[in-house]
């Protein structure tokens, strides 16, 4: 069995075994063994500075998109280009103008 330990303050605070070593330790104690549940990782949120792309994706152009959220397209595109960062309620609406449920907390 190879164990590696991993110390904190010069004391072992976790020890690291394979895989195989920790379900015979498992067996030998009488417990049940792990099973690995394989679930898929969720979507990443976009970013707000994927604005652009995400919109082209969806096939759209600025004006319509704009529109669609109530917006001129002159802001849009400042928005866009960065240059301007509108509040939430128009992250919303271009939110679900785009059909995402929301944007990244970092964006």
């Amino acid at each position: 069995m190879n164990i590696q330990t991993i110390m904190r303050d010069g004391k072992p605070e976790y020890a690291v075994l394979a895989w195989a070593d920790y379900q015979a330790l498992l067996k030998a104690l009488g417990q049940p063994s792990e099973e690995i549940i394989d679930k898929p990782a969720p979507a990443a949120l976009p970013r707000f500075s994927e604005l652009s792309a995400l919109r082209e994706a969806k096939g759209m152009s600025q004006e319509a998109l704009a529109r669609s959220v109530g917006i001129s397209p002159v802001y849009l595109a400042l928005i866009e280009q960065g240059e301007r960062d509108p509040g939430d309620p128009i992250r919303r609406a271009l939110a679900r103008a785009l059909e995402i449920a929301q944007w990244s907390p970092d964006a």
